[in-house]
C-alpha cells in the first residue's frame, strides 16, 4: 500500500472463528454495527477496522482505491493473528467483501453481504452530491470513491459460501442491488428484511437471525480461525 494510506484503527473482540467487518461509506464500526457486535462476538473473533476518516483512523492523503482499501481491511485481521475469516460487509463494505474473496481467497472463508451492490445505480449516484454536503470533509473520500466502483466481474469468481441480505425498504441502495449480488454469486443464499439501509441498527434482532444461522452453519474448515502467516 502507499505510504499515504494510514493503518486502520481496529478493535478485536470475542473468541472463535474469525469474522472481519467491512462497514459502509461515511459509516464506522460503531455507527453501523454497535447493536449487533455483542451477539457476533459471542461465538466469533470479530475484527472491526475503521476506514480512513472513520472512527479513529486518520484521513488518507490520496483518494481511496477499492483494492487498496480491501487489502488494508484484510491486513487489519492478519496483523492481529486472524489469518482466515468470514467477511461481513455492509453497503460499500459488500464491495470490499467481494473483492477480498477474489484477491485473498486463501484468507476468506465466507461472505455476508447486507444492503449491497456490485456497482452504483442512478438512484445512488443521484444522492451523492447532497450526501457529500452533509458529512464532514474527512468522509468525503468515501463518497468520492463510489462512482468508480464496479465488482460485477468479480461475482462469478467468488467461491465461498455467501449470504445476501436485502433491505427491502432501503431509501439509499435499492434491493435490486442485493438481488444482483445473489444472482451473480454461485449458490448464494438470499433473504430479505423490511428495513431501511442500516438494518443492523434498525432491525438488529431480525438481521441477526439469518446471519447467525448462516455463520453457525459453516463447516469447521470454512469458519476456522487461522493463524497469520
Amino acid at each position: 500500500m502507499r505510504d499515504s494510506f494510514p493503518a486502520l484503527v481496529t478493535t478485536v473482540t470475542g473468541t472463535g472463528p474469525g469474522l472481519l467487518l467491512a462497514h459502509g461509506a461515511t459509516g464506522s464500526v460503531e455507527g453501523n454495527f454497535a447493536p449487533v457486535l455483542p451477539a457476533l462476538a459471542a461465538a466469533h473473533t470479530v475484527v472491526a477496522p475503521d476506514y480512513p476518516g472513520s472512527g479513529g483512523t486518520p484521513v488518507a492523503a490520496a483518494p481511496l482505491d477499492l483494492d487498496e482499501l480491501t487489502d488494508a481491511v484484510v491486513d487489519s485481521a492478519v496483523r492481529r493473528g486472524v489469518g482466515r475469516f468470514a467477511v461481513l460487509g455492509f453497503s460499500l463494505g459488500t464491495l470490499v467483501a467481494v473483492r477480498a474473496a477474489v484477491r485473498h481467497p486463501e484468507r476468506v472463508t465466507a461472505l455476508v453481504l447486507t444492503a449491497g451492490f456490485a456497482r452504483p445505480d442512478d438512484h445512488l449516484l443521484g444522492l451523492l452530491p447532497g450526501w457529500r454536503a452533509e458529512v464532514p470533509p474527512a468522509l468525503h473520500p468515501h463518497i468520492d470513491l463510489i462512482p468508480s466502483l464496479d465488482t460485477t466481474g468479480d461475482l462469478a469468481e467468488v467461491a465461498v459460501p455467501t449470504l445476501v441480505v436485502a433491505t427491502t425498504a432501503d431509501s439509499m441502495v435499492p434491493p435490486a442491488g442485493s438481488r444482483a449480488l445473489a444472482a451473480g454469486i454461485r449458490d448464494a443464499r438470499y433473504t430479505e428484511i423490511d428495513s431501511d439501509h442500516v438494518a443492523m441498527v434498525e432491525r438488529p434482532e431480525e438481521w441477526l437471525e439469518p446471519v447467525l444461522d448462516f455463520l453457525h452453519s459453516l463447516s469447521p474448515s470454512e469458519g476456522k480461525d487461522g493463524e497469520a502467516e
